[in-house]
């Protein structure tokens, strides 16, 4: 059998199979992607868990797993590599099919690459490729993305992700975050990212256990993972999530990434000593398992130095230990903060719009003030004699004040509930007392998030209840002042308030005329009402109904709602006004968070002050944020317009507004004055002690003020990145073009847009079997029309009428699988014959010479996959011989410069015979290049081992040091005796924690460095031959023809 030859050899089944090498299983032929080797333990075999991709064309892009040494009938199929010389193709063809080979070559042991930017469907823009450049760098990749509300932190996350998946650096993703931003992050890692993540809950455990019987454990039932922290915290999460993990941390780690969204969610909370909350033990219990960890939150520091150190800690215990305080410099390593203040593009000009807060005057009634006054005498009443049930009757006030503060109709359910309570008329439990930790629990579950209103509702009612019932009765001037207040609440729930009056008003002179005005319009403008309450968002509803308000141009968005409706509403407040008629949204804070609103909207309206300025923050945030095309974004807070109360709010919060420009976040020394602020018992904001903890914790958590310097590095590295990989729209293109001419499918028409006649666009033809998905995403997601794609992100950026067709979009991926499975064709089916000729000036290029284009893949300890890349090979070939070119460069000049061009049948049958002849010298060619390139990439493999070791090493001896500091300082607290028995026990556990991780460090110092010597350990290099190009002076071509340069 000659080298030519296309024929099969069966290799045994006792041998495993590497990266990249075809193999047959279950009577189909597959593409190995990965290897991954493992034994139960030592004195047992070895098996193989071999991930599989699909190379048949109804198949292209299916995956599978298999147990080599267990699959019947599994074995590789070793081919040939060099093509036969049957026939010549197209050479725009074979350059689209040397690209898709290219583009699929993603590990690469240069870490100046970017490619994850060209595989997402999204406008970047070049501040975030920070976290990715960072990412790239890091050996383990641990990151704290601590930018600003509103810069894009799961756009910089998922540029992570999908470079990590790219490199083989990851392959299981877990994501924890909030319940109301899962679906966000499943259909945003799809969409823009091309990638499948699912979704772990209580109605996924249910169909897991119905599809794979009663012991399916859903936390390894995919690769890739999205779960709300507070479901996976407890009960059924956290059971199954032990059942999945080892023992203790195995070295590589058990699963690869880690993001946590909202991380400073996982922070111990602060009394007067830093306690653990259930979702602080969650992330404590999976962070030692994960290779690599993103945690994502606009306020990283919090002003308590136990907080932030515990917060680092869970990301990195390497680097970082609880109560001890991180050098700048470790922390500059892990730790990407920008603010909105600091980013503008390479004019200077800034990036994000300008926040202008003003005031919604309320006239409020002689009613409404007498009810607040009612609600004062109350309170005021109840807290001389319940000193000893502080944390009830707090939480019980509070509740009402907040309740009065955003609507009649929501105050008066709750004091329904705590009033039928009090007076034992609610439902009746077991008499005895409930203890101080099981009320803790109920209002802390008041402060969870909750992506449905009803869900949330039901928390805050078993809280009053709770609460309630520990409270002392009613005496009798209280029983007076609570049917007072519960008359009016009855009364005024059934009509419009005064704020109400007032953001009619506000709503009239802003989006429409008034109605005195025969045939009134209304404008473009629209504007967001966002209420904490769904009680409110009802009330409100029907009022702005009965006044014109509602029908077409109002919609609600709410937790709980169908998923579907809650996307076709949100792309109707996002679609063009022209296109939706819909100015009006009236939102819950549950439905909205994480939501993108910022489209054709800079109006926002707080119905109520939210007390928690991180929740105002979060609402602001869906209009101030990335895609924000105006200059200015307003935002309007309804205060008091008599006497001078509401300009006190207005000033406070400006001021807390300029903390947060300057911060990034409301420091929580301030934010529980700000209750006080809003009911009227202070007239401003105490900030001395704040701006003390605001300058220590600034020390340590520094915006980066001088980036454009830094942001223009970064985008010469993804500039670098396009030249040399070739990602330019037109290549991209043509990868597609060419595989659906191969596929006998319809080929792209050329479309236009309007404002950007220049922009090339194109109608998608109509496609179906494996094909059909491409057409996916293509309908508008509001008007449903079909819109036109692009390939050019320039075109895309900002618009919602074209679609970008990105790396990781299906129609390029398919195109890419498709060309791709051209290399291991066989002669009845191939497509492609992977052979071409091109042409060079005969003072370049004396005599015939073929070049060879191969695919490189070098391995280290357990597969590793460290490198991939195309490489060139080849010489003169001669009659007489082949006469192999060493210069590299010289071959790279003759493959960029030459020209496609053509030669005649017996010039053809002639380099074919000579090449048949001299096959073995060639295929030597290629050997000894990849060989070469071993050599030179070994070095570069053996310094980045070298770096990995010497810079965990030192990681670990610094953490080593600064704990030995800690524990000899044996200083207790100057109020330990005023510590709760949550707080002492807490700090008897820290130190424990301290000494046990001082012991552990030598014994993990080996392993890090024996789980790095072997991954880069034991390099193997494969090659794969998979075009040749015929090169001949131009005076033995017969025709040239002006397709373009370069390969």
């Amino acid at each position: 059998m000659t080298e030519t030859d296309v024929s099969e050899t069966v290799v045994a089944t006792s041998t495993w199979p590497e990266p990249g090498q075809l193999v047959e299983v279950r009577r189909r032929q597959w593409i190995v992607s990965d290897v991954d080797a493992s034994s139960v333990s030592p004195e047992l075999p070895r098996c193989n868990l071999v991930r599989l991709a699909s190379i048949d064309e109804d198949a292209l892009g299916e995956e599978i797993e298999v147990i080599w040494e267990l699959e019947p009938g599994a074995h590789i199929i070793e081919r040939a590599g060099l093509p036969t010389l049957s026939a010549l193709d197209d050479p725009s063809e074979l350059e689209a099919f040397l690209d898709a080979v290219r583009w699929g070559a993603a590990t690469n042991a240069n870490r100046g690459y970017l490619q994850a930017p060209f595989r997402s469907g999204v406008s970047i823009e070049d501040y975030q490729l920070d976290p990715l450049v960072r990412a790239i760098d890091m050996a383990r990749t641990n990151l704290l993305i601590a930018d600003d509300v509103g810069l894009g932190k799961t756009i910089e996350a998922g540029l992570v992700i999908q470079e990590m998946l790219l490199r083989h650096r990851a392959r299981t993703i877990l994501v924890l975050c909030p319940s109301s931003l899962q679906e966000k992050w499943r259909s945003e890692m799809a969409e823009k990212f091309g990638l499948e993540f699912r979704i772990v809950d209580t109605d996924s455990l249910k169909r897991s256990r119905r599809e794979r019987g009663l012991h399916a454990n859903p936390w390894t039932s995919f690769p890739r993972l999205i779960s709300s922290i507070d479901w996976a915290k407890q009960g059924e999460g956290i059971r199954l999530l032990r059942d999945g993990l080892p023992p203790q941390p195995t070295f590589p780690r058990r699963f690869d990434m880690l993001v946590v969204d909202e991380a400073h969610n996982v922070a111990p909370t602060v009394g007067k000593y830093a306690v653990e909350s259930l979702r602080t033990r969650l992330v404590r219990l999976l962070a030692p398992h994960f290779q690599h960890k993103l945690f994502l939150t606009a306020t990283p520091h919090d002003g308590y130095t136990e907080s932030f150190t515990a917060l680092l800690e869970l990301l990195d215990d390497q680097r970082f230990s609880r109560n001890v305080l991180p050098s700048e410099e470790q922390l500059a390593r892990v730790m990407v903060r920008r603010l909105k203040s600091d980013l503008v593009d390479a004019k200077g000009k800034k990036l994000y719009p300008v926040r202008r807060l003003e005031a919604l005057k309320v006239e409020y009634t002689a009613e409404e003030r007498e009810a607040r006054q009612l609600l004062d005498q109350y309170i005021a009443s109840r807290e001389k004699q319940d000193e000893r049930e502080g944390a009830a009757s707090h939480f019980v006030h509070q509740l009402l004040r907040k309740r009065l503060a955003s609507s009649p109709a929501a105050f008066m359910s709750t004091l329904a509930r705590h009033t039928a309570t009090i007076e034992g008329k609610g439902e009746t439990r077991r008499a005895s007392r409930l203890d101080e930790r099981i009320l803790r629990r109920a209002i802390a579950k008041t402060e969870e998030d909750y992506a449905d209103d009803d869900t949330r509702e039901a928390a805050e009612s078993e809280a009053i209840e709770e609460a309630s019932r520990r409270l002392r009765p009613l005496s009798a001037e209280e029983k007076t002042l609570l049917g007072r207040l519960r008359s009016w609440a009855e009364q005024a729930s059934h009509k419009p308030d005064s704020k109400a009056a007032a953001l009619l008003r506000w709503l009239e002179e802003n989006l429409r005329p008034p109605h005195s005005q025969k045939g009134a319009q209304w404008s473009n403008a629209r504007v967001i009402l966002f209420t904490e309450y769904r009680a409110t968002q009802k009330w409100l509803h029907e009022i702005l109904a009965s006044h014109d308000l509602g029908g077409e141009r109002l919609a609600l968005l709410f937790g709980g709602m169908d998923p579907k409706e809650r996307e076709t509403i949100k792309a109707a407040f996002q679609a063009d006004p022209r296109e939706s008629p819909v100015r009006i949204l009236l939102a819950t804070d549950a439905a909205s968070e994480g939501i993108d609103l910022q489209n054709h909207c800079n109006l926002l309206v707080h119905v109520e002050i939210p007390y928690n300025p991180n929740v105002m923050e979060q609402r602001n945030g869906r209009v101030d944020r990335h895609g924000q095309k105006q200059s200015e974004v307003v935002i309007w807070h309804p205060v008091d317009a008599s006497g001078g109360h509401g300009d006190d709010i207005l000033r406070a919060l400006e001021k807390l507004d300029s903390m947060r420009a300057d911060m990034g976040s409301v420091n929580p020394v301030i934010a529980p004055q700000l209750p006080a602020l809003l009911e009227g018992r202070r007239r401003e904001l105490d900030t001395g002690l704040a701006e003390k903890r605001i300058e220590r914790a600034r020390r340590y958590v520094k915006a980066e003020r001088e980036l454009r310097e830094r942001i223009a590095k970064l985008h010469e590295r993804l500039t670098t990145t396009r030249s040399e990989q070739h990602l330019t729209p037109d290549r991209i293109e043509r990868v597609v073009r060419v595989a659906l001419a191969l596929t006998d499918k319809p080929d792209l028409t050329a479309a236009k847009l309007a404002d950007l006649p220049a922009a090339r666009v194109f109608q998608m033809p109509d496609l179906e079997g494996s094909w059909l998905r491409c057409l996916y995403g293509l309908a508008h997601p509001y008007t449903k029309r079909i819109r036109p794609i692009t390939f050019d992100h320039d075109a895309a950026k900002g618009r919602d009428d074209v679609v970008l067709v990105h790396l990781n979009h299906p129609l390029v991926q398919m195109s890419l699988r498709l060309l791709r499975a051209e290399v291991w064709a066989r002669d009845d089916v191939k497509k492609l014959n992977r052979v071409t000729v091109r042409t060079l000036p005969d003072a370049k290029l004396d005599a015939p010479a073929v070049l060879v284009v191969s695919r490189l893949v070098i391995t280290g300890g357990n597969h590793h996959r460290l490198h991939e890349e195309l490489t060139e090979a080849g010489g003169y070939l001669r009659d007489a011989g082949f006469k192999r070119e060493e210069g590299i460069t010289k071959l790279r000049d003759w493959l960029d410069s030459s020209e496609p061009g053509t030669i005649d049948d017996s010039l053809f049958d002639a380099l074919r015979t000579r090449f048949t002849k001299h096959t073995e010298a060639v295929l030597s060619a290629v050997t000894t290049r990849s060989r070469d390139r071993l050599k030179g990439l070994g070095s570069t493999i053996e310094a980045r081992k070298s770096k990995e070791v010497d810079d965990m090493t030192q990681l670990l001896d610094d953490l080593a040091k600064n704990l030995e500091a800690e524990l000899k300082r044996e200083e207790q607290p100057k109020q330990l005796l005023l510590f709760s028995d949550d707080e002492r026990t807490q700090l008897r556990r820290d130190r424990l924690a301290l000494e046990a991780r001082l012991r552990r460090i030598p014994e993990e110092r080996d392993r890090e460095r024996l789980a790095i010597e072997a991954r880069h350990t034991g390099l193997v290099d494969h090659t794969f031959p998979v075009a040749v190009v015929l090169l001949v002076p131009e005076s033995l071509s017969t025709r040239t023809s002006s397709d373009g340069r370069g390969a």
